[in-house]
């Protein structure tokens, strides 16, 4: 069993910057992909950004603003954003899986965290 616990969502202005971060643990199971998320009411959950076997990968709308990167020693896994937009406003879920192939899929993780709110005010 893997449990994921997120932290470093908040309330910031346009053009901010935050950091969310996602601790990792658990028994037997060492997962290679890790992925955030993000999802607002009414809308399906959309990838934002994952690292699979130490490649990363970003969704268009944030590709130059976000960074995802892997602390292996704390074994947590950070979101980096900057240029922060309205838009940008949403509960980020982190998630882990194995073997990841269509890595912004929500459908490929199987490990998910509570979430962390992430809101963006003009």
């Amino acid at each position: 069993q893997v449990h994921l616990m997120e932290s470093g969502g908040g309330s910031v202005p346009a053009g901010g910057t935050l950091r969310l971060s996602c601790v990792v643990s658990g028994e037997n199971v060492r997962p290679n992909s890790m992925g955030w998320f993000r999802q607002v009411p009414g809308k399906e959950r959309e990838g934002v950004a994952t690292i699979v076997t130490g490649d990363t990968y970003y969704a268009e709308s944030v590709k130059g603003r976000f960074t995802i990167s892997l602390d292996n020693a704390k074994n947590t896994v950070h979101l980096q954003m900057s240029s922060l937009k309205i838009e940008d406003t949403a509960m980020y879920f982190c998630a882990a899986g194995m073997w990841v192939a269509d890595r912004l899929s929500e459908k490929e993780y199987t490990y998910w965290g509570q979430g962390t709110q992430v809101t963006v005010s003009s």
